[in-house]
This record gives structure tokens, C-alpha cells and sequence, in this order.
């Protein structure tokens, strides 16, 4: 018995001096306890990640969300999630000094965070304005309005695709943003006709794309490209001149050129230039000295080049048109619109990538489209053969900078498989 005794105790003694070498220090706790929380369960310790969302914990809560409908406000979305009228009065007024809640989209989200007791009682309203932005209207005690941003995460990127169809369908086909399609469309305004692209062409790109709670919200800043078209690599890096981003090709000189390839985004041309076409309606062979882009009607209409405008009206044959001059030798003109943006009048100045119409069907048009033509000299020439001289290219000063960024970028854009 004596023996026995002995053990307990010795064995008591071992526990005591091990626990004391595995006991967690005090600082380590507190440092634990600033990311996670413990809930006691038949004394054993289980640890749980703290879930927030516009710095409400949302497992205090049952949450709501919902669309907002057309013509709600936001009094009738606060009323309808049962807040008083007084509450409603006072979040209403606290919520128009920090953002215009006329502005309040239908087709937006809102959530609703209730307690979780019987009944809920609603604590928080939150509107997402924007992938970032946000109003939340916290309703406990006072109601107090905060106008918040959520962080954006950018990710460098690099992606690569071959034509099959069309650009935007193969961006969905590569999993890449569809935006995508746009901005190169815009680096190569210049230099690639993206209506005539062909089966086979490439392109590789090194970019940012954005995300906010780990959900893609769009493309960023795009640093090089390289575009396969007609067997030939179009190379674009972008850098810094004078305080303005721009794309240069391998050489240092401008992407940008004196006119835009075309005035319209991903269409397909109907009908070209020529001396002697069926008119589809007239029913006789007259020249059409235009090129033909069908689209839908409403589609944006884009001056080629910087310009004022010097003619606006309507005819018989042209429907709604505009005409605008660029220098002393070209002039462009754009027919059977729809409609134009307001302002538009004879004698401004426009920009180029400026709208300058919608395309439409009036005059004679069989079908949405637009007539689009272009003058040298007084005399028509077909749009699709000008060759514009670019912009400034790097300057001798910015030559050994460019170079560097350009080898880094073009080792980067050499790793990525077509």
C-alpha cells in the first residue's frame, strides 16, 4: 500500500513538471486570441476563424440579401425590412450627408442582418453600391451611417489565347476577364483591324487584375502585349512619358496614330468600297465610296481622329449624318445614325475615341449600320487603306529607361505559352 502511494504522488510530480514545459506562454495566448476565438466543449478547446464582412461579425447574425426593385428608396427599403418611421427619418438624413441615395441602383444588392433571437430584430442595413463601395446604416440605438471601401486586392497576371472565332470568345474559352477584348482593341486601335482578325492570330498580355473578397471585379493596368495577326508579332509596352502612360512598340515609337483603325468596337464590315455596287434598295450600280459596318442600332460611333465638326443633318439617302475635318487633308463622315450625343453641334471641337453618334437605319439602310467614309484632299478614298503617321515616340532622354523596362517585359511575355 505503502508502494502504491508512493507511485501516485511520483507519477502526480511527472504530470506537474511536463505540463509546466508545454504550458503556452502568455503572450503567444493573447497573440492567438487576436485572429481567433475558443468555445469550451466537454473541456476540449475548439478554435474558430472570426467571419466579418463590412465589419459586422456576421455569425451574431441571420443576413438577408436581396435586389433592389425599380423606383425603391431607400426610406421604403428600410420600412419594408420593418424599422420605425422615426429611425427611418433619422438613417435617411444621416445617409444623404455622406452619399446621394438618388443614386441608389435597382438591380443592386442589399443585405439585412437580424439577431438571431425570436423575433429578429434588424441591426445593420448594408447597400453595395459598387463592387467596393458600400453604405452601411448601423440601426442600434441611433442610427449611424458609414460610406465605405473595400479593399482591392490586385494580382499580376499573364495570359495567352489563339483566335478561334472571335476575341471575346476567346477570352471566355481562355477563362480571362472579357473586358480584356476591349483593351487590347484599344492598344491596337492603330494597328490591327480586329473585324478582319483571322483563325490563328495570338496574343499574350502581362496585367493586373483586380479583386475584391477574392471575387474578380475587373482588369487593371496592363504592362506589355504582344498580338499575332497575319503571321506578324505587334509588340505594345506601356510606359511613362511626360506624366502620361502610353504604348510603345519594340522600336519606341507611339501606338497611337493620327486616326483610329475604325469607329466602331467588334462589328463586321457588310460592305466595302467600290466603283460600282448594287445599291440594295435603289436596285442600280452607283459607286459606294464608304466602308459598311453592321451592328446593332445604338452601338457608340467613335470620331477616328481629333477634328471639329463642320457638317450635321439629315438626307434622303444618308439619314441622320455628321462630318468632321481633322486637318487641312482629311475629313471623315459618319451616316444613317440613330441618334446623336447631346451637344453635338456644327463648329465643336471633338476628340479622338470621342462619340460622336448611334448607328441606326435611317436614310436608305435596310438594316442597322453605318456608312462610314473618308476624304484627302476633297476627294473620297476608301477608309481602309490610310496609313496615319504616329505620335511622339520615346524620347532620347527616356531611350535607356525604355529599353530596360522593355527586356524585362519581353523575357516575361517569352515565358508564356501562345
Amino acid at each position: 500500500m505503502h508502494i502504491k502511494r508512493i507511485t501516485i504522488i511520483s507519477s502526480v510530480i511527472l504530470i506537474v513538471i511536463l505540463a509546466s514545459f508545454f504550458k503556452p506562454s502568455e503572450s503567444s495566448i493573447i497573440q492567438r486570441n487576436r485572429n481567433i476565438y475558443a468555445i469550451g466543449i466537454d473541456q476540449n478547446i475548439i478554435y474558430h476563424d472570426i467571419k466579418k464582412e463590412f465589419g459586422i461579425t456576421i455569425d451574431s447574425f441571420e443576413i438577408n440579401q436581396f435586389k433592389i426593385k425599380r423606383n425603391y428608396s431607400l426610406a421604403r427599403l428600410l420600412s419594408e425590412a420593418g424599422v420605425n418611421n422615426q429611425s427611418i427619418l433619422k438613417a435617411t438624413q444621416s445617409s444623404s450627408e455622406v452619399f446621394d441615395i438618388r443614386k441608389i441602383k435597382a438591380g443592386n444588392q442589399y443585405r439585412l442582418y437580424y439577431t438571431k433571437d425570436s423575433p429578429g430584430i434588424l441591426k445593420y442595413f448594408v447597400y453595395k453600391h459598387s463592387p467596393t463601395e458600400y453604405l452601411k446604416i448601423n440601426l442600434q440605438d441611433e442610427p449611424h451611417v458609414v460610406l465605405g471601401e473595400k479593399e482591392i486586392v490586385t494580382i499580376r497576371k499573364n495570359s495567352s489565347g489563339t483566335i478561334s472565332s472571335s476575341l471575346w470568345a476567346t477570352m471566355i474559352e481562355n477563362n480571362i476577364d472579357p473586358m480584356m477584348a476591349n483593351r487590347l482593341s484599344e492598344i491596337y486601335a492603330w494597328s490591327v483591324d480586329f473585324f478582319g482578325l483571322e483563325e490563328g492570330d495570338q496574343f499574350k498580355v502581362i496585367y493586373d487584375e483586380q479583386f475584391v473578397d477574392s471575387i474578380p471585379i475587373g482588369i487593371g493596368e496592363i504592362y506589355a502585349t504582344c498580338f499575332t495577326h497575319h503571321g506578324e508579332e505587334l509588340f505594345a509596352y506601356e510606359f511613362e512619358q511626360n506624366g502620361v502612360k502610353s504604348f510603345f512598340d519594340e522600336k519606341g515609337k507611339s501606338l497611337r496614330r493620327q486616326f483610329l483603325k475604325t469607329p466602331l468596337k467588334f462589328s463586321r464590315i457588310s460592305s466595302g468600297y467600290s466603283n460600282s455596287r448594287m445599291h440594295p434598295i435603289l436596285k442600280i450600280r452607283r459607286p459606294h465610296r464608304g466602308v459598311d459596318y453592321a451592328a446593332p442600332k445604338g452601338t457608340p460611333i467613335y470620331s477616328i481622329g481629333e477634328g471639329r465638326i463642320i457638317r450635321k443633318g439629315y438626307t434622303k439617302s444618308a439619314g441622320y449624318y455628321i462630318k468632321v475635318k481633322h486637318n487641312s487633308v482629311y475629313t471623315s463622315g459618319y451616316n444613317h445614325l440613330s441618334r446623336y450625343p447631346k451637344g453635338m453641334k456644327v463648329g465643336q471641337k471633338v476628340t479622338q475615341g470621342q462619340i460622336v453618334g448611334y448607328v441606326g437605319s435611317t436614310g436608305y439602310a435596310t438594316g442597322p449600320h453605318l456608312d462610314f467614309r473618308v476624304w484627302k484632299n476633297g476627294q473620297a478614298i476608301n477608309p481602309l487603306t490610310i496609313k496615319a503617321p504616329p505620335v511622339e515616340p520615346i524620347f532620347e532622354n527616356n531611350q535607356l529607361t525604355f529599353e530596360k523596362k522593355k527586356k524585362e517585359y519581353q523575357q516575361e511575355l517569352d515565358k508564356i505559352d501562345s
